[in-house]
């Protein structure tokens, strides 16, 4: 299991992570994410290679977070 800390900028609120927690969560691979909205990261715990790292990334660029 890998296991990064990601820098997202643009998370203002408990719902921010709570809808990235519960995208990042259905990717498959991704055992779990732990958005923090103060801190403005997201430690994630995942199954996979470099593609599932690349995928993670794309979904917080989609909806609208800067990494």
């Amino acid at each position: 299991m890998d296991a990064v800390i990601l820098k997202v900028e643009g998370m203002h609120c408990k719902s921010c992570e709570i809808i990235l927690k519960g995208e990042l969560e259905n990717i498959s691979g991704v055992v779990n994410a732990i958005p923090d909205h103060e801190k403005d990261i997201i430690k994630l715990n995942f199954n996979g290679s470099s593609e599932t790292l690349k995928l993670i990334k794309e979904l917080i660029m989609d909806e609208g977070y800067k990494i």
